[in-house]
């Protein structure tokens, strides 16, 4: 398969637009790419020209998009490239569209928190205690909570 795989790392320039279609749900937004580069006669970083793609997420990635994205939010989206000539009204139109595989936050610009989407919390069922997951300091002779010793007796006979 020949598909022209992309990654731009730009910032999101229309909200997401999320729509439920017959073919499950689908979000695009326009991301705007600016190439920076360091003018020597100014001493400083300047914008060069700056591309625009329409991104196109689908299914889940496309609930998470719209969910997690906002106008001037820095982002990373990785995808097929597919660019499309049209003639309207006379005139001809050239589009760059990126089918995305993944989008994310691009994390040089702030931080981001990590939310596992549509799945329910599980509880720990109480049969089976939470081993203690702290580190005696040496010279200790604390031992393992009694959870994590039964469990290591149990697995030591069989």
């Amino acid at each position: 398969m020949n598909e022209t795989m992309v990654c731009a790392v730009g910032r999101v320039a229309t909200q997401p637009v999320y729509r439920e279609m017959a073919s499950g749900p689908s979000a695009r937004f326009r991301l705007a790419v600016t190439a920076r580069y360091w003018d020597r006669e100014k001493n400083a970083w300047t914008d060069g020209h700056t591309n625009f793609f329409t991104v196109w997420a689908n299914r889940q990635l496309a609930t998470n998009t719209a969910a997690s994205l906002t106008v001037g939010e820095p982002v990373i989206v990785q995808g097929r490239l597919k660019v499309r000539t049209d003639v309207r009204e006379g005139q001809s139109w050239t589009s760059a569209d990126i089918d995305a595989v993944a989008i994310g936050h691009d994390l040089a610009w702030g931080t981001s928190a990590f939310r596992r989407a549509g799945k329910a919390e599980t509880v720990p069922s109480p049969t089976s205690p939470e081993p203690n997951w702290e580190t005696p300091q040496e010279g200790s002779a604390e031992p393992a909570d009694a959870g994590t010793q039964h469990q290591l007796e149990t697995a030591a006979l069989t």
